[in-house]
């Protein structure tokens, strides 16, 4: 009989993960369960037919309860000069002030859209599920935004090592795109 593995350390593993780079994003919601917003590392690209998000919400969050109530949310990709509204939305700010700090606009669903956000993903969650701490929200695009290049001076706003990063913009058309060199 084969022994089971050991168990990773939760703590191991949440040092392994701070090592690893992501883009920073405001996932926002407004609807029957209110209106709030969190900053959010943990989401990701599905599939592109049909154009799909997966972001994860840890479940004692203080947005949970309006993310569990809402059937729509927006994630809205940060630049470098957002780290102000990354830092504000992780909690630097109170709930009720965070949208007070940017304008916001609305796209299909209702959800708020960030002016100047890099890209903007407006959604219908299609589908949910409990994996331990978090709920993972399988969320449909229906619409969405893309800010032009000349408007990204400052680069992507990136989370590594448990500290805000800048990636700087592409310098020319020569760069080589992942899975296509």
């Amino acid at each position: 009989m084969i022994s089971p593995e050991p168990a990773i350390d939760a703590a191991a593993y949440r040092e392994a993960m701070a090592q690893v780079a992501s883009a920073v994003h405001l996932v926002t919601s407004d609807g029957p369960g209110g209106r709030s917003g969190f900053t959010a590392t943990a989401v990701c690209s599905v599939s592109d037919a049909p154009p799909t998000l997966l972001v994860c919400l840890n479940r004692s969050a203080s947005a949970y309860p309006v993310f569990q109530a809402n059937d729509s949310l927006c994630v809205n990709t940060l630049a470098a000069s957002q780290q102000p509204l990354a830092e504000a939305f992780g909690g630097a700010l109170p709930r009720s002030e965070r949208f007070s700090v940017a304008r916001w606009d609305r796209l299909v669903t209702g959800a708020p859209v960030l002016s100047g956000a890099l890209a903007a993903f407006d959604c219908r969650i299609a589908d949910r599920s409990i994996v331990g701490t978090h709920e993972i929200l399988i969320c449909e695009v229906v619409a969405l935004t893309i800010a032009p290049a000349n408007d990204e001076p400052d680069g992507s706003l990136l989370y590594a090592g448990r500290r805000y990063r800048t990636l700087p913009p592409a310098a020319d058309a020569d760069d080589v795109t992942p899975g296509r060199a």
